[in-house]
């Protein structure tokens, strides 16, 4: 039988390593307990902030129209965010090309300065590409994406531009359809919204938005850079209606406006269910005019931008195709500070 001196000696040796045994363990398990902890708190905090509808929207007989191939909605609400301001809700058509990441960056970044804005980012492709996928989970904007193609019969042939060939027009239209099966024109407690569809390739003052959040039916104002001219504009008389329109390209067109020229109330396009953008038998420069046709009048148009006479000194040149000499004047010249105000500038660049 061992002696209570041997077992006090057994004891002191072992006791040391069971604890030093202890403390390692402890320290080489710690971390993975709180990565997983980190990872489950993570993955609880995207389940509350994503929502994914996979569900793809039921056909219609309207036939400038094709069937989704996929849609995601994804809300991740980003400061700041009033719950008493409309809701912006900004359509743009896109594809494929080497400058798309670029300039639906520039869109995004510009997107980020305004509040309560769901941007509706329609991919002219079967497909919803990795890229735009990428890109917009990394803005941390709201936004739906949506993809539809356009008929081949229908897309520009090689490198040359057909003015009778309507770009974009299947993307705008799947957006207006998107909006009415989301949001229910009898539901008066839904907050109010206004559509405005902005082209990727152009660039958008932030007065803008704030100047068509009170837009009651259809809201106007002038546009850089379009049809040949410095700037495009509606004729507004000392009563605040507008009468006419100043273009060069056929004046005498219903709404002789830029798409970038006029932005939609919300509920307008819901108690209008028939109002599309018309794909076949339009003539180029009349897709505007074969949308609002269907909505209002002229008397009906509510001039921004203090009647469309301020003045906004701001040129942008980037990429796209115009006449060398015109681009030159437009650039070198300015705009006199007497004239008009602009709000919405289409890109533009130096050719050759």
């Amino acid at each position: 039988m061992p002696k209570r001196r041997d077992i006090l000696a057994i004891v002191l040796i072992v006791l040391p390593w069971t604890l030093l045994i202890t403390v390692w363990h402890q320290g080489a398990i710690n971390p993975l307990l709180a990565a997983r902890k980190d990872d489950r708190h993570e993955s609880r905090r995207d389940s509350r902030n994503t929502f994914t509808l996979k569900k793809p929207c039921s056909a219609e007989n309207n036939k400038d129209i094709v069937e989704v191939v996929h849609t995601e909605y994804v809300y991740s609400r980003p400061p700041p965010w009033a719950a008493v301001l409309p809701t912006l809700h900004v359509v743009t058509p896109t594809y494929s090309r080497p400058v798309q990441k670029a300039e639906l960056t520039r869109l995004a970044n510009t997107f980020l300065h305004v509040p309560n804005l769901h941007w509706i980012l329609v991919e002219d492709s079967p497909r919803r590409t990795p890229l735009v996928i990428r890109l917009l989970r990394e803005t941390s904007l709201n936004y739906t994406h949506l993809n539809v193609e356009t008929p081949r019969n229908y897309k520009l042939r090689g490198d040359t531009r057909d003015p009778r060939i309507p770009r974009g027009t299947m993307q705008r239209n799947l957006a207006l359809r998107w909006l009415r099966e989301t949001f229910s024109s009898n539901n008066r407690h839904s907050q109010p919204g206004i559509v405005y569809f902005a082209d990727d390739d152009n660039t958008y003052s932030l007065e803008l938005f704030e100047e068509m959040r009170s837009t009651r039916k259809v809201s106007v104002w002038p546009v850089a850079f379009v049809g040949g001219l410095r700037y495009e504009s509606p004729k507004v008389n000392t009563l605040g209606m507008v009468y006419g329109w100043k273009t060069v390209f056929d004046p005498h067109r219903p709404f002789a406006i830029d798409m970038a020229g006029f932005a939609v109330n919300l509920r307008l396009i819901l108690f209008k269910p028939q109002a599309y953008f018309k794909l076949r038998g339009v003539k180029g420069g009349y897709q505007e005019s074969s949308l609002l046709r269907e909505l209002v009048t002229l008397n009906d148009l509510e001039p921004k931008a203090a009647n469309c006479t301020k003045v906004r000194n701001l040129i942008v040149v980037l990429c796209g195709s115009v006449d060398r000499a015109w681009c030159l004047q437009c650039y070198g010249c300015g705009f006199d500070s007497t004239h008009k105000k602009i709000y919405a500038l289409t890109t533009v660049s130096f050719s050759g």
